[in-house]
This record gives C-alpha cells, sequence and structure tokens, in this order.
C-alpha cells in the first residue's frame, strides 16, 4: 500500500509540473463606460476572461434623486453592451453594472457619468515646445482602472541624424484627468524614436504596475531625485551620446520615484565608458552613433506564470537581448542572449531585427518567446530559430490561419531585391509559407477585412506587390487599402477596421474601396509619427472588447479618447485577459508603433474564443 500511494504521489506531483502554469494578471473593474451617439447612449462593459460561463448582466440607470431603474426586463446574457434609447447627457446621469452568477452577486460597479461627449478629455501639462506622442495603460494606482504613461517629445532626431534634441519626459494622468507625475529622462537620452521604449506593467504582482526604461546621468524621477552625476553632459558635437555611463530604472507607478537603478545590459562597450569610434564599429557596425543605440523592449511571460522585463539594443548587425526580473523590491538579471558571443551558432541570430517585436508563445509549451523581427528567442534565452531573413519594418504575429496549426508571422522587409520581401511564416519554426519578391517594402498589414475568404487577409505597399492576399497568398482583389499602417476592432462586426493616424476606415471588399467610419480630424485630432501615422495609443482600455482610439489635439493641450457608439451582439471576454494581446498592448510604442493582436483567431467565422489561462490578483492583495 505504502508504494501504491507512493507511486501515485510522484505521478501526481509529475502531472501537476505538466500543467501549464496560470499567468498572473491585474485586476480590473467592470470598464463601464456610456457614450453618447444619434440613437441615445451605448453603455458596455467588460466580461472577464475568468467570469463563469453563466455569467448575467443587470444595468442600472440613475439621474439626479430619482431612484435608479433597472433597464433590461431579463438578465442579460448576451453582448455586454446596451443601447439606452433617447436618452442625452446631461451632466447628471450615471449607470452602474451588477454581475451576476444565478442569484450570487459577483460585483457591482461604482456609478459612472455618461460622456457629455463622443470622447472623454485628459487634460494635459505639456512642457513650452512638447507634444504628446506614443502612450501606454497600466494600474498605476490600484484600483482595477487604468492610467496612461504618456511621452512627450520636444525636438527628436532619427539615429542616422545629427544634431542636439530635447530631453525625453514621461508623464501620468488618470483617466479623470488628473496629473500624477513627471519622469524627465535628461540631456544624456537622446530623444527619437528609437532611443526611448518605456514599459508599463504590474512586473511584481503588487497590484501597481511600474514604469521601466533605459535612464542616464541626469535623470530626474518623479519626485525629483536625480539618478547619476547631475552636472555629466555626455553629448559630443553632433549631439549623439556615445560615451558614459547607463542605466536600467524601475520607476513607482504611483509617485514615479526611481525605485531600483542598475547599469543597462548591455553596455556600448565591455571595458570602457567612453569607447572610440573605431570601438563601437567593431563592436556594432559603425562609430558615429546610430546601430549602438537602436533599442526595443517587451514584456514576456517567460517561466508561463509571472512577467519578465525584455530590454534589447541593436538589430542591424549584432544584437543583444536582456530578461530582467523586478520581485520583491530586487531588480535581477535572468539572462541574456547576444549574437556576437562567440558562440558561432548564435552569428545567425546577427541582423534579423526589426524596428518592433513581438511577444508569443509560438512553441505552445505556455512559456513566451521574443519574437525578434526574423528571428526568435526562446523562453531560456537561447536561440529558437533564426529565419535569415533580415532586418524589416512590420511585423504581426497570430493566429491567421485558423485552419493551420499554431501561430503565424506576417513580415516585410527591406533588402533590395528580396526574394520574401513580403512573407506569411510559420511562427514556430520560421518556414516560409508563401512570399513575394520586391524592394525595400516599407510597410504590410494582416487582419480579417474580406468574410469571403477564410483567415487573415495580407497585403503590402513595394515594388510589384499588387493586390490583396488570403491566407494562402493568393490574390483575391486587385486593389487594396490605401494604408497599411495601425488597426482597430470598433464598429461591432467580427472584422477590424483599418486605423490609418486618427482616422477609422472601413474596407468595402465588394467595391474594393475604403468607406469611412471615423474622422479624426473633425475632432481637432493629429496622428503622431510622420508616416508610421499613428494615435497615441489604440487599445480595449474600456467597455466591452472593441478598441478604444486615443489621440492628442493639435494644440498639445488634450488627450481624447474615443470609445465606439456602435452596439454589437457579439458577446467576447474583454482583449485585455488574452495575455498576447496585453503584451501586445505593453510594446505597442516600441519604435514603429504596431497594432495588437489575439492569439486566437479573431475574424469572420471564429469560434469561441478559448478561455485564458490566467488568474487575476484580487484587489488590493500582492501576488505571493
Amino acid at each position: 500500500m505504502n508504494n501504491l500511494l507512493l507511486t501515485l504521489l510522484l505521478f501526481g506531483c509529475f502531472f501537476c509540473h505538466m500543467l501549464p502554469a496560470q499567468r498572473q494578471m491585474e485586476y480590473l473593474d467592470r470598464g463601464l463606460v456610456a457614450v453618447p451617439s444619434e440613437a441615445g447612449i451605448l453603455v458596455s462593459w467588460r466580461v472577464f476572461g475568468t467570469d463563469p460561463e453563466e455569467v448575467t448582466f443587470d444595468l442600472y440607470r440613475m439621474k439626479g434623486d430619482d431612484a435608479p431603474v433597472k433597464l433590461n426586463e431579463k438578465p442579460i446574457d448576451g453582448a455586454s453592451n446596451f443601447l439606452d434609447q433617447g436618452m442625452k447627457p446631461d451632466g447628471d446621469l450615471y449607470y452602474t453594472v451588477r454581475a451576476y452568477h444565478g442569484q450570487e452577486l459577483l460585483d457591482e460597479s461604482s456609478p459612472v457619468r455618461a460622456w457629455e461627449n463622443a470622447y472623454l478629455s485628459i487634460p494635459l501639462r505639456t512642457p513650452e515646445g512638447y507634444s504628446p506622442n506614443d502612450a501606454s495603460v497600466g494600474d498605476l494606482t490600484g484600483d482595477g482602472k487604468y492610467e496612461i504613461v504618456v511621452h512627450m517629445t520636444g525636438l527628436g532626431r532619427d539615429n542616422s541624424h545629427k544634431g542636439m534634441t530635447d530631453e525625453p519626459i514621461l508623464q501620468a494622468y488618470t483617466l479623470e484627468g488628473d496629473f500624477l507625475w513627471e519622469i524627465n529622462l535628461g540631456k544624456n537620452i537622446r530623444e527619437g524614436a528609437h532611443y526611448t521604449q518605456f514599459m508599463v506593467y504590474d512586473l511584481d504582482g503588487d497590484g501597481i504596475a511600474e514604469v521601466a526604461c533605459k535612464t542616464a546621468d541626469g535623470t530626474r524621477d518623479g519626485l525629483g531625485n536625480v539618478i547619476g552625476d547631475k552636472e555629466a553632459d555626455w553629448r559630443n558635437e553632433d549631439g549623439y551620446i556615445i560615451a558614459g555611463p547607463e542605466y536600467l530604472t524601475i520607476f513607482d507607478g504611483r509617485t514615479g520615484a526611481a525605485l531600483a537603478t542598475t547599469p543597462y545590459v548591455p553596455p556600448r562597450h565591455p571595458d570602457t565608458l567612453i569607447p572610440t569610434e573605431e570601438q563601437l564599429k567593431e563592436l556594432w557596425g559603425d562609430g558615429y552613433g546610430n546601430r549602438v543605440d537602436r533599442f526595443l523592449a517587451a514584456i514576456a511571460y517567460l517561466d508561463g506564470e509571472r512577467p519578465s522585463l525584455i530590454m534589447s539594443r541593436g538589430y542591424y548587425t549584432r544584437t543583444v537581448l536582456a530578461a530582467w526580473n523586478w520581485r520583491d523590491g530586487e531588480l535581477e538579471l535572468v539572462w541574456t542572449f547576444d549574437s556576437h558571443d562567440g558562440n558561432p551558432e548564435n552569428l545567425a541570430y546577427a541582423g534579423q531585427g526589426y524596428h518592433s517585436l513581438s511577444i508569443a508563445d509560438v512553441d505552445g509549451d505556455g512559456r513566451d518567446e521574443i519574437v525578434f523581427g526574423a528571428m526568435v528567442i526562446d523562453d531560456d534565452g537561447t536561440g529558437l530559430y533564426s529565419s535569415g531573413l533580415g532586418h524589416g519594418d512590420a511585423m504581426h504575429v497570430s493566429n491567421m490561419d485558423p485552419d493551420r496549426p499554431g501561430l503565424e508571422v506576417f513580415g516585410i522587409h527591406e533588402r533590395p531585391d528580396h526574394p520574401h520581401a513580403a512573407n506569411l511564416r510559420d511562427a514556430r519554426t520560421g518556414e516560409v509559407i508563401w512570399s513575394f519578391p520586391s524592394t525595400d517594402v516599407g510597410r504590410g498589414l494582416s487582419i480579417d477585412i474580406d468574410p469571403r475568404h477564410r483567415g487573415y487577409e495580407s497585403w503590402a505597399f513595394g515594388e510589384g506587390l499588387l493586390g490583396l492576399w488570403n491566407v494562402q497568398g493568393e490574390v483575391i482583389s486587385e486593389s487594396k487599402p490605401s494604408s497599411s499602417n495601425m488597426a482597430i476592432w470598433w464598429d461591432g462586426d467580427l472584422l477590424r477596421e483599418l486605423l490609418d493616424g486618427v482616422n477609422i476606415d472601413k474596407w468595402n471588399y465588394e467595391e474594393g474601396t475604403t468607406d469611412r467610419l471615423f474622422s479624426g480630424e473633425e475632432y481637432n485630432l493629429v496622428k503622431n509619427n510622420g508616416t508610421k501615422s499613428n494615435p497615441s495609443l489604440s487599445a480595449d482600455i474600456l467597455g466591452d472588447w472593441r478598441e478604444e482610439l486615443i489621440a492628442r489635439t493639435a494644440d498639445n493641450k488634450e488627450l481624447r479618447i474615443f470609445s465606439t457608439s456602435i452596439p454589437t451582439p457579439y458577446r467576447l471576454y474583454t482583449l485585455m485577459h488574452n495575455p498576447h494581446y496585453r503584451l501586445s498592448i505593453a510594446w505597442q510604442n516600441v519604435a514603429y508603433n504596431q497594432p495588437p493582436h489575439t492569439d486566437y483567431f479573431f475574424g469572420h467565422g471564429m469560434e469561441r474564443p478559448p478561455l485564458p489561462d490566467i488568474r487575476v490578483r484580487e484587489p488590493h492583495k500582492r501576488w505571493r
């Protein structure tokens, strides 16, 4: 009997070990939002990925001192939105929602006031000469609501252009418009799309998101404390910063205070703070400060359970990635991958990076890999594969072909006369499924926009790249959308819309044209980042599963948040509870912004998404 019990225990332990770990995710409230429309007020709220399948809702309207009025005759068991027909906001109109499992009350939202405009305004303290650029979200206060961290940019430069820049600034705001803090990265961090990649995420599970980014001498945190030597000025006569100490800093989301600072990995040179141009050229490919200062960043669940911070340097030639854990007040380096560490096998990973990256569990083991352009780094910091396809600007990772196992990558490449300039490849192996040759392809997109063809449609702009492709690489239309920058779920069907700058268009697949659904210019919105043409952020931060648009006004004095006022019949849990999507929001601000995706097929004819294997921290309690 004792031997039998021992065998059962050992088998049980082995079986438990084989089960995938649950990923710890941030606590969210219902995200209730009430948006005016011509027909009334659309009220929508989150369904959680952890909700019981049978969860139902009751919705109440409150006006003045009148008693609350329940708006639904029977429990709402379908889509989590409700059109309160004929109602108009007047400043005194509120809604609340209650969630039930059978007769058990699961939670009740705080009352929220109906928006008086089509948007929520966040007034900004924009410094003189600056403008709000890329943004990210995280729960900085522990109340289950997202706050916004925005990168304020002044005069910036591309890495290939010399000249002085302004100091990069990060600011944080609540959705109610309250200013939280400002971090000034100082004159020893150059301003530009490739320099400051800031991550906003709850890294230690205490319920408060941290902010992580590269810092230097003179960085001033949210409390006014200075990192390093406040008098140091490492800029050379061309405005480049290719000498001096470099740091990685974790900041407190509540106050912006620096919690931990450590030397940045990797340094420009392993032996000196003041490398020569010849030393930099030998290590990175040029000596004046271009390739050495190409940075990317992300968040990944490397152990399948808790988030880690990924920071990198270089992608044109040498590439180095470093994984960090911020836990229990300690910042620990987990692993480093270096394409030039002396291992001849790692040389195949040189020159494969893009101006963006993605995080995905490409091999299905429950742990995340880093899809670093044309190569993939495994969760343990070793190379999984290098496709050898080289550098590119835009990349998308999702389950694009629902009839094919695993995830796919759609990527484009800049190299002249590239035989696979636009390609779909297997995310696990890098095998090219189909491709088209071209020269210096700058942008490309892959989303579901045509219900007549199963799976995603893809297109790109480059010599000889004509028309629109289905997931098999067949040309299904001689015409294609005129933009390929960003995408958004907005109008309530399961197809995705085109987000170009601050405008939302619908692909008219029958006519081969686009129809304007939302014009940001009508609301005084302007886009960011020139031809990369993106808003500050697009993400599912409020209401049901559709995405919000966050953009700046032309006078740089506001961020305006837009949420759709179009009803939907589809009930889906919040996209932020799909870890693949949530991590996409964390890295969306990195270099050349790319739209988020889910790791399940999202499109016309989709099956019900699998429930996420997550555990959500209880409010105001720390993970253990």
